[in-house]
């Protein structure tokens, strides 16, 4: 028997090749049964868990130039390690923060169907761009760990998103993942609607890392994955929790994030 196709132990490849094979015919009766479909408008697409070529013109990627330290985006090249006015005025208590997309039509539209509307299957999709939009925190992150929700709030979602989004991209980059490092030890208001102000109030002092957690983020390089940067009051108020527990520091990936002024 030739031993591309010895399955006697000293060689699987042949089985492999069978296997392999198998899973191709498998997923070509499946979109067939099922063709593949955008993953914002639903649109036909050639492949699965993509999106067509209309919405993904108008996914408003962020990519360089931008702050070193908040993400956002700049209009032209201002150096490197240059920062935005924003990040001078009011540095944050995160190292960096990076993102995939600007919060606009279809990656507000990808947020709010995992987010509300139990598209689960969006995480793996979503949590893909992640890790390229953040691959250098990603690369030095030592643990990460995702934005919680209230235990009354999981409980009437059922999933956390972030959680999701943070497990897949910790997956992704064979890095030790912690949902329950960090803790919303208090109820909070929905941040939708706020102002700045508000939202800082609504989220101060609604994190806590327990003992367990304090183990894990102790003396380590934490990521700290959540859906979306408006503001930022909740990933300021989650990292100082974090810092408080003894994170050597935090670096936060989001999907998306608002942009007020882009200079």
């Amino acid at each position: 028997m030739d031993a591309a196709y010895s399955v006697d132990g000293r060689s699987g490849r042949g089985l492999v090749g069978l296997k392999s094979g198998a899973i191709v015919a498998a997923r070509r009766l499946a979109d067939v049964v099922m063709p593949p479909q955008c993953l914002s408008c639903h649109a036909l697409t050639a492949t699965s868990g993509s999106l067509c070529s209309s919405c993904w013109s108008r996914l408003k990627l962020i990519e360089r130039p931008y702050c070193a330290r908040l993400g956002s985006p700049f209009g032209y090249d201002l150096g490197e390690g240059a920062l935005s006015a924003e990040a001078i005025a009011d540095p944050p208590p995160f190292d960096r923060c990076r993102a995939v997309a600007v919060f606009d039509d279809v990656a507000r539209g990808l947020v709010h169907g995992l987010k509300y509307r139990d598209r689960l299957d969006l995480a793996g999709c979503m949590a893909g761009w992640m890790v390229r939009a953040g691959g250098e925190l990603i690369g030095e992150a030592e643990v990460i760990v995702p934005v919680p929700l209230h235990r009354r709030r999981l409980w009437w979602r059922r999933y956390n998103q972030s959680a999701l989004l943070a497990g897949t991209v910790a997956a992704n980059a064979a890095k030790p993942f912690v949902p329950l490092a960090l803790q919303r030890i208090r109820a909070t208001a929905q941040q939708v609607g706020l102002s700045p102000r508000e939202r800082d109030r609504n989220v101060r002092g609604a994190f806590g890392v327990p003992a367990a957690g304090k183990a894990a983020v102790g003396g380590r390089r934490v990521l700290l994955v959540d859906d979306v940067y408006t503001t930022g009051a909740t990933v300021k108020a989650a990292t100082r929790a974090l810092l408080r527990a003894g994170a050597a520091a935090v670096d936060v990936l989001v999907f998306a994030r608002v942009v007020r002024d882009e200079m």
